[in-house]
């Protein structure tokens, strides 16, 4: 079979009301015999990677939105008519089959997919789904939805960065407090003005929030109140950006910075303080002027000090060692400095995970404790990616030709690294506890990571995003910190926002 194209044309009148055209082409010499096509996605092991695991996440979201229900309406079929007839010149699209679907199935997809449960954490090289026709007529389905369904390579990049960040967070604060208390509103993400679409700020955001609880991103709120049953899955809190500063004029900084305090007098609030001169800014308007003002607030009630220009490690030891001066510090249980609990620092400008790292080690050599640092994190977290970072990848691997199997692969001579699986898939783990893939059809089904997701239209399984979260927890995590829980994060909260 030669499949000429696959296209999916996204209409979209809102983010609450979008419809997708559903087109198809298909080459008029496709095989007739065949009747089951079974391809798999995967994020491909390639050498010298970063990342040697991956968190799955972002399928039930495309399931419910695009698969799920009666999606083949005679007025779409007869739209993607008459689009490639006017972009082809010809008539090539798959009217017939799309009509025969929409007769025999009432325009439910005869598709059959199996997914590890969002959240998994996988090593990198193994199944991750598999996708299968169910009706014999139409297996040309099967790798139809792939233009769809590879854009999976999205949401799990995201959440697989977003614990990446939490992982060098969680080391670090263990190092230098002894434990990993509030590491759940460690990383803010401020990135929704900085991604290519209202779609992908949603799915980004969605993903960053399976491993924090602290947000700007509403559009990721937003999707999982209404795909992943949280009904409010992060947290922010007020805050001034350089608009709201330099509005007052560069002599009348310190009213700006107090009108801020004033208006938020019992909640944290987060304050840019770099549109002129952070240091200036630190010791002679929050460590004088204001010293009052900061000292006679509380530990929920804390001041965020946000540098946002600079080098990110020398301008925060610096504005640490003016806050030591200014407020003095002291030594938590492992012998690091910490602020006073109303004063913290926010840190968003420049923050990737290798600057993160590099960071937190300056200022734990320097004796201060990750404690007094929170990270906003943008572009690095939601837009610096792409389809090749974890080298996703979706594959036909079995078929089956007038009722008789066949494994497939490719195997190209120019790139080893692009092999594909054989046959039918399953995921275990093995003697040593490890994950991977058996291929050929020899795994046991009683071992099988892989349950079913989606079958003839229909949702199999509906997680919530507490459940995905769980699944993604880092080792030891939960026996240390109330991650995730609302009454919780929203006492502790003293994050900042963009």
């Amino acid at each position: 079979m030669i499949r000429v194209s696959v296209l999916f044309e996204f209409i979209w009148r809102s983010f609450d009301d979008n419809q997708f055209l559903i087109q198809d082409i298909q080459s008029k010499n496709s095989d007739k015999s065949i009747n089951k096509i079974y391809s798999y996605f995967e994020c491909r092991r390639t050498k010298g990677s970063q990342f040697n695991e991956v968190v799955f996440f972002g399928l039930q979201y495309l399931l419910k939105k695009y698969l799920t229900g009666r999606v083949v309406t005679e007025e779409k079929i007869e739209e993607a008519r008459l689009f490639y007839q006017m972009h082809f010149k010809q008539a090539v699209f798959n009217e017939d089959g799309w009509r025969k679907l929409l007769e025999k199935h009432d325009g439910r997809l005869p598709v059959r997919i199996k997914a590890v449960p969002e959240g998994t954490v996988v090593p990198r090289g193994n199944v991750l789904f598999t996708v299968e026709n169910t009706d014999p007529s139409f297996y040309w389905l099967t790798n139809y939805i792939e233009t769809l369904l590879v854009q999976m390579w999205y949401p799990i990049t995201v959440a697989t960065i977003s614990r990446e960040f939490k992982k060098i967070l969680a080391k670090h604060l263990r190092a230098t407090s002894g434990g990993v208390a509030g590491l759940e509103l460690k990383l803010h993400d401020f990135g929704y003005r900085g991604v290519s679409s209202q779609e992908s700020a949603a799915l980004g955001g969605a993903a960053h929030l399976v491993n924090f609880c602290s947000t700007d991103t509403v559009a990721g709120l937003l999707m999982t109140q209404r795909y992943y049953s949280c009904p409010m899955a992060g947290f922010s809190i007020p805050a001034a950006e350089h608009s709201t500063i330099i509005s007052w004029g560069r002599n009348r900084e310190k009213e700006a910075f107090e009108q801020v305090l004033d208006q938020f007098p019992s909640w944290p609030v987060s304050v840019v303080s770099d549109s002129y001169d952070i240091f200036n800014a630190c010791r002679n308007i929050w460590g004088d002027k204001l010293k009052e003002q900061v000292m006679e607030r509380g530990h929920d009630s804390c001041v965020m000090i946000r540098p946002d220009s600079g080098d990110p490690a020398e301008t925060l030891l610096q504005v640490l060692k003016i806050f030591e001066e200014c407020f003095g510090s002291s030594l938590n249980s492992v012998g690091f400095k910490v602020l006073p609990s109303y004063l913290r620092i926010i840190q968003g400008d420049g923050i990737d995970l290798t600057s993160l790292d590099q960071i937190l080690q300056k200022l734990s050599d320097e004796g201060w404790s990750a404690e007094n640092i929170m990270f906003g994190c943008g572009s690095a977290l939601l837009q610096k990616l792409n389809r090749d970072t974890l080298s996703c990848a979706f594959k036909c691997s079995y078929v089956e030709t007038d009722g008789k199997g066949m494994d497939v692969y490719k195997q190209p001579v120019t790139d080893p690294s692009k092999g594909s699986k054989r046959g039918r898939l399953s995921l275990r783990r093995n003697s040593d506890g490890l994950m991977e893939t058996v291929e050929e059809g020899a795994g046991k089904p009683e071992e099988d990571f892989l349950v079913t997701v989606f079958e003839n239209g229909v949702l199999m399984l509906d997680l919530s995003l507490e459940e995905i979260r769980k699944n993604a927890r880092l080792q030891h995590e939960e026996a240390e910190s109330p991650l995730h829980n609302q009454e919780v994060v929203h006492t502790q909260l003293i994050n900042g926002i963009h």
